[in-house]
């Protein structure tokens, strides 16, 4: 069934190039032609010394058609591997864009039940490996089918008893191609997912390396890493095993066709000698190239099929990428278009897994300008709570509204426009500062960049880098985490957005740099929504409005000052020192 889907998704992807195929088609035709004739003219040749004396004319002319044979085939065996070249390493890049594509599509969730490592490992090693055996299928697979057709076709004509013995052994060479077959897919399967594996922790190990030489986690890491290593190998073991196989057996097969033709076409060249149509030594001597000729494609074929269960395994985990759910389309709905900043939720539910609740029963009612803290101990809902007001995940039960406006009955990227984020874990592309900082507004002067990071004190640090704004950095460099966030907040300023979310922003910057931060905070939240998710109080004190939140529902809410009064959860947390 797997296969099915594979092939038909290989198919697809191979309707753009029709042309190319079909020029690929002629060029088999043309090399397995070549291919065919040379024989037939050696043996001509032969038999034109052997019968009546040496023929020299009918020598030179049959060497002459050997030669031109050998120039066809060269010449279109060059285009049709320029023709496969270019079919496979085109389906090779539409099928990647594809799949990147689609990552850009997905719900978050996808990639939340995912390692990393894994998917990545599906976009470019299983990618290149579908496409090294599409290659092969193509340079191999055409060419050794005709040929075998083609030599069974004029073993007939020239004399069928002999090519009747070696179509006697045909099936053999189909049954032992099609038992390796059988074997080959679910070895090369497993190991393309021990692949993955290996890939996906070796990702997370570069991603985490301060974490792991912390906890002095390098021998335990060693050890889970040998323990994958371990299993790849097995798996790739098992599936060389199984695939090399073809090799030799074939081989043995080809010997047995080579010992049939040989022995029964002496027999002919025996028995005809004295009849008016005898099977002469060229006739044999061409039945010998052809028996070589007829079992070579089987070797080839044998190894295509082998690769070929890579390449299915492959695209099949590359056709399952492409073909996950998208997120639901809101093509055709309208745009929000600039928001005062009214923010309601109304009896919302939503949990990440069926079996496990989250927020239930969930209402909030934020009026516009607002500055909003939302509190609790870890796990009660409050990344939760921002991935639910930007939709990387839509409510199950209940709604969210902006300005009065259910958020599913607009466009996500209009109601992301709306918003301006600054999280925890910063990010920054390999780019200019420059670059950087203009990610959200293209179009903004230099003196609004300038400005901006004038306003969150980022401007001094820039200037003393290399190349100043033209400094290209990375998300890991020379920038210290305190810089980096620093130019994130910078980038959320630039852009002005309506309504803000600080998910702990400040939580890499030291307590001087903190206070400038703030205070360029409270002017950019001036007359903007805000919702502030914070454990340190610093951040919070001067909320409007304090939403604290227990497994999932707002438990208290108020100012500091009143929360701190009424002696509940919140005082409990405040003198416990606000961890979590």
């Amino acid at each position: 069934m797997k296969n099915r889907k594979a092939f038909a998704g290989i198919l697809r992807y191979l309707k753009p190039y029709t042309v190319p195929l079909l020029v690929t088609i002629v060029s088999a035709l043309t090399v397995a032609a070549g291919q065919l004739l040379a024989p037939y003219f050696a043996g001509r040749a032969v038999d034109c010394i052997l019968e009546t004396g040496v023929d020299m004319a009918g020598v030179r002319k049959n060497i002459l058609g050997v030669g031109v044979s050998a120039v066809g085939v060269l010449v279109f065996q060059w285009i049709l591997s320029v023709c496969n070249n270019r079919i496979a390493y085109g389906v090779l890049r539409d099928i990647r864009r594809d799949a990147f594509r689609k990552l850009a599509r997905l719900p978050l969730r996808y990639l939340d039940d995912r390692p990393y490592g894994d998917v990545s490992s599906v976009i470019v090693s299983d990618a290149e490996q579908f496409s090294d055996g599409l290659l092969l299928a193509f340079n191999q697979f055409f060419t050794g089918i005709l040929t075998i057709f083609g030599v069974l076709g004029i073993m007939l004509a020239i004399r069928w008893e002999i090519a009747l013995v070696v179509f006697c052994i045909t099936p053999l060479s189909i049954f032992v191609a099609r038992f390796i077959a059988s074997r080959t897919y679910q070895t090369f399967k497993a190991q393309a997912e021990s692949r993955a594996e290996e890939a996906a922790f070796v990702d997370e190990m570069l991603g985490e390396l301060k974490v792991v030489k912390a906890f002095s986690r390098e021998k335990a890491n060693e050890a889970i890493f040998e323990g994958k290593n371990e299993s790849l190998r097995q798996a790739s073991l098992k599936a060389v095993f199984f695939s090399s196989t073809t090799n030799p057996t074939t081989r043995f097969i080809n010997a047995l066709v080579y010992a049939a033709v040989a022995f029964s076409g002496g027999l002919f060249v025996l028995m005809t000698a004295d009849m008016g149509a005898p099977f002469t030594a060229g006739m044999l001597m061409t039945f010998l190239s052809y028996a070589n000729q007829y079992t070579k494609p089987f070797n080839e074929i044998s190894e295509v099929v082998a690769e070929f269960q890579n390449a299915f395994a492959c695209a099949a985990r590359l056709f399952s990428l492409i073909g996950e759910e998208e997120e639901p389309s809101d093509a055709g709905l309208p745009a929000l278009g600039r928001v005062r900043g009214e923010v309601a939720a109304e009896d919302v539910a939503f949990s990440y897994s069926p079996d496990r609740e989250l927020i239930k029963h969930f209402d909030l009612a934020v009026q516009a300008g607002m500055r909003v803290a939302i509190v609790g101990p870890t796990g009660c809902g409050k990344t939760t709570l921002v991935n639910l007001l930007m939709r990387f995940y839509d409510v199950q039960e209940g709604a969210i509204y902006v300005d009065g406006r259910d958020v599913r009955t607009v466009t996500r990227a209009s109601l992301r426009e709306n918003y301006g984020m600054v999280l925890q874990e910063t990010w920054l592309k390999t780019a200019t500062v420059r670059e950087n900082l203009k990610m959200g507004r293209p179009d903004c002067s230099d003196e609004e960049m300038v400005e901006a990071a004038k306003a969150v004190k980022a401007h001094a640090f820039i200037m003393r880098l290399p190349q100043g704004y033209e400094t290209v950095i990375g998300d890991e460099g020379v920038l210290s985490a305190g810089q980096k966030q620093l130019l994130c907040i910078a980038r959320v300023m630039l852009c002005r957005p309506p309504m803000l979310i600080l998910d702990e922003a400040t939580s890499n910057i030291d307590t001087r740099t903190e206070k400038i931060v703030q205070e360029a905070f409270a002017a950019l939240m001036k007359g903007r929504t805000s919702f502030i998710v914070a454990h340190r109080l610093s951040t919070i004190e001067n909320a409007d409005l304090i939403l604290v939140m227990r497994e999932g529902k707002i438990v208290e809410q108020g100012t500091h000052a009143a929360l701190l009064a009424r002696g509940g959860f919140y005082a409990e947390l405040y003198h416990a020192g606000f961890s979590g």
